[in-house]
C-alpha cells in the first residue's frame, strides 16, 4: 500500500487569519530558550526570578489544591478569589463589587474579551504609538483598523487626538490605553490628560480599554487615580488587571472590571474560549491575597526594582553616554531607550542581531508598533536582571552598536 501525498492540498483558512501578526515579545522566549551562548535578557516583561513568592505559593498550594480544586469552576471566576479580589481593590482605591469582575486566563484573555464584544471588522480603534502590541494584535485579528496616536513624557497625547481622528473621517469605536508605566514606554498619562480621555470618550460613544498591568509596581513619586477610580460608574471604562506582574505570569491569572451589564456577555464569550480560569491558580492566590501577603510583597518590589532601575540609567549613562535618550519611569518594568546623534542611522532591528550574538537581547521598536516604526529605539527591561548583570548586558549593547554602526 501507498502512502497518500497531500502536496496539492489548500487549506480552507478563513478570512482573519490574514490579521494574525502574532508578537515578537513572544517568541523572543522561544528564540532566546534555543541559544547556547551567555545572553542578558532585557527583552522579554517578567519579573525577576527572585521576585516571584515561590515559598509561599508552593506552601499555599500544599494546604488548598484540595481533590475539589481540580474540577471545573464557575466561568466567572473561584468564589473565593472574586471575594478576595474585591477586598484588595477597594484597598487601593478601585471600589467594585462581585457583579462587575470575571476572573481571566492573565491580562491577554482580557483584551480578547474587550474585542470580542466591541470590535467589528472595519471599526476604528486608537492605540498609543508605541504600544504593546499583542494588544494590537487582538485587535487585528478581529478586523479593526489601528489608528496610532502619540505619547510624550506624560503619556497618550489626548489633546492631539480630535485632529487625528477628524483626518480618519470617522469615530473611534474604542480607545487602547495603557496609562500607568506604560509598556513599552514607562510613561505615566499625567490626570489631566485621564479626565479629557473620559471625555472624549464619551463625546465619541467609544470603549476606554483601561490595561494596567503594572500600576501597583510604583516604586518613586505619587499616584495617579486609574481610570477605573476617575470614572467609577461609566460604561464606558472597561478595566483590565492580571497578576502576571504582581505575583507570578505562569499563573495566568488576572481579571476584568466592567459594567455588570457587560457581565453575562462576558462571560459567555469566556465559556467558548475556555469554560473557565485555571482553578488550582485561581485558590492559590486566592490564599494569597487572604492573608494579606500580596500586600506586603509589594512593598517588597519597589525596594528590588527601582535600584535596578538606577543601576540601567546609570550603565547607559556610563556606556552609551550621549548616544542614547531614555525615559525616566517612576515604576513598571520598561526603559524606552532612543538612539540619537549619528547613532540613530542604526535600525533596531539589525541591532537586535548583532546584540544576540554579543549576549544582549532586547525589544527593537518597530515591534512595538503597528505600523513598524521607532526603528531607532528599543524597549529594556530592567526588572528580570541584577545590578551587576544590567551592567554586563548594557556594555554588550554598547559593543553590539559600535558594530552596527561600522556596518553602514
Amino acid at each position: 500500500m501507498h502512502a497518500q501525498t497531500y502536496e496539492t492540498t489548500t487549506l480552507p483558512w478563513a478570512l482573519r487569519t490574514d490579521h494574525l501578526v502574532g508578537s515578537m515579545i513572544d517568541s523572543s522566549t522561544s528564540l532566546l530558550a534555543a541559544q547556547k551562548h551567555d545572553i542578558v535578557r532585557f527583552a522579554m516583561g517578567s519579573p525577576a526570578a527572585e521576585a516571584v513568592p515561590h515559598a509561599a505559593m508552593a506552601e499555599i498550594a500544599g494546604r488548598v489544591l484540595t481533590a475539589d480544586a481540580f474540577d471545573y469552576g464557575a466561568t466567572e471566576g473561584d468564589p473565593a478569589l472574586i471575594e478576595q479580589l474585591v477586598a484588595f481593590c477597594d484597598a487601593f482605591g478601585e471600589p467594585t463589587s462581585p457583579d462587575r469582575l470575571v476572573i481571566t486566563s492573565g491580562g491577554m484573555q482580557g483584551l480578547d474579551l474587550a474585542c470580542t464584544l466591541f470590535v467589528d471588522p472595519g471599526d476604528l480603534v486608537i492605540v498609543e504609538s508605541p504600544t504593546y502590541t499583542n494588544g494590537t494584535a487582538t485587535v487585528l485579528s478581529y478586523g479593526g483598523d489601528i489608528l496610532e496616536a502619540p505619547m510624550d513624557s506624560d503619556g497618550l497625547i489626548v489633546e492631539a487626538l480630535p485632529e487625528l481622528v477628524a483626518r480618519a473621517g470617522r469615530l473611534p469605536t474604542m480607545i487602547y490605553t495603557i496609562p500607568t508605566f506604560q509598556n513599552p514606554s514607562g510613561t505615566t498619562m499625567s490626570l489631566p490628560r485621564r479626565l479629557a480621555l473620559l471625555e472624549l470618550a464619551r463625546e465619541w460613544g467609544a470603549v476606554v480599554l483601561d490595561d494596567d498591568p503594572y500600576g501597583h509596581l510604583r516604586f518613586q513619586g505619587d499616584p495617579v487615580p486609574s481610570l477605573r477610580a476617575l470614572a467609577p460608574d461609566d460604561p464606558l471604562v472597561f478595566s483590565v488587571r492580571t497578576f502576571s506582574k504582581l505575583i507570578a505570569p505562569g499563573l495566568r491569572v488576572g481579571w476584568v472590571d466592567a459594567d455588570p451589564a457587560a457581565r453575562r456577555l462576558i462571560i459567555n464569550a469566556k465559556q467558548a474560549m475556555d469554560t473557565c480560569t485555571n482553578v488550582p491558580n485561581q485558590r492559590i492566590v486566592a490564599e494569597f491575597l487572604r492573608q494579606g501577603l500580596l500586600t506586603e510583597h509589594l512593598a517588597s518590589l519597589a525596594d528590588i526594582y527601582l535600584p535596578r532601575k538606577i543601576a540601567m540609567q546609570t550603565s547607559l549613562e556610563r556606556h552609551l553616554g550621549g548616544r542614547v535618550r531614555t525615559t525616566d519611569p517612576e515604576g513598571g518594568f520598561f526603559l524606552w531607550v532612543t538612539l540619537v546623534g549619528d547613532d540613530a542611522a542604526v535600525d533596531t532591528r539589525r541591532l537586535f542581531e548583532i546584540a544576540l550574538a554579543h549576549g544582549v537581547a532586547f525589544i527593537p521598536g518597530p515591534a512595538l508598533s503597528a505600523n513598524g516604526l521607532f526603528g531607532d529605539a528599543m524597549r529594556l527591561c530592567f526588572a528580570s536582571s541584577t545590578p551587576e548583570r544590567i551592567d554586563v548586558g548594557v556594555q554588550r549593547l554598547a559593543g553590539a552598536l559600535d558594530a552596527a554602526r561600522a556596518e553602514l
